[in-house]
């Protein structure tokens, strides 16, 4: 033995959420996280690139991951691409907001769509990790559809949490975790 320790990977919890404010390094802090478990990376994107800036901000961030990331669109069909996870992988999931906003758009229950997602979540074979948006700590909406996403966004995030055995807020780059431990990340 030449006296240098071990590589060791991060161990991550069947389920880990992320979550923060726009612009608060939470999905780079949920890429460090798989990363750090040294699996192969599976990403599960829930934009859509409905204009120009969001087609290159999409460009970016998969130009930023590199090639050692599969990437699977699943804007509406998370449960679908959360089952076709491999055992061996690490997923992260971003994010669970534009999923919620996705499904609220398109006039889908909610509800079903949230169970649906805890369901697939609880029997998923690979570890996940969603990045979400925490969006209560703004002023009361002055319409009802966004009072009616935030209220249903609220309610997603604290079944998430409720789940998660990582719960790591992110504020200016900075992690915080709520529940959990980060052990063994470097």
């Amino acid at each position: 033995m030449n006296g240098s320790p071990a590589a060791s990977t991060f161990f991550l919890p069947a389920l880990a959420l992320v979550i923060g404010g726009a612009r608060s390094g939470k999905s780079t802090f949920a890429e460090r996280l798989i990363t750090a478990t040294a699996r192969p990376r599976r990403y599960i994107a829930t934009a859509e690139a409905w204009d120009d800036e969001m087609r290159d901000r999409i460009t970016r961030h998969q130009a930023d991951r590199g090639p050692a990331w599969t990437t699977v669109e699943a804007p509406l069909a998370l449960a679908d691409a959360l089952s076709a996870a491999q055992p061996g992988e690490a997923v992260l999931v971003d994010c669970a907001t534009l999923w919620l906003t996705n499904h609220l758009l398109a006039d889908h229950d909610l509800d079903a769509e949230t169970i649906a997602l805890c369901a697939a979540l609880a029997t998923c074979r690979a570890p996940v990790v969603i990045v979400t948006n925490e969006v209560g700590w703004g002023i009361v909406p002055d319409n009802a559809l966004s009072r009616s996403f935030r209220d249903a966004q609220g309610r997603l995030n604290q079944r998430l949490a409720a789940e998660a055995g990582l719960v790591v807020t992110v504020v200016a780059g900075l992690p915080l975790v709520l529940k959990g431990a980060l052990e063994g990340l470097s």
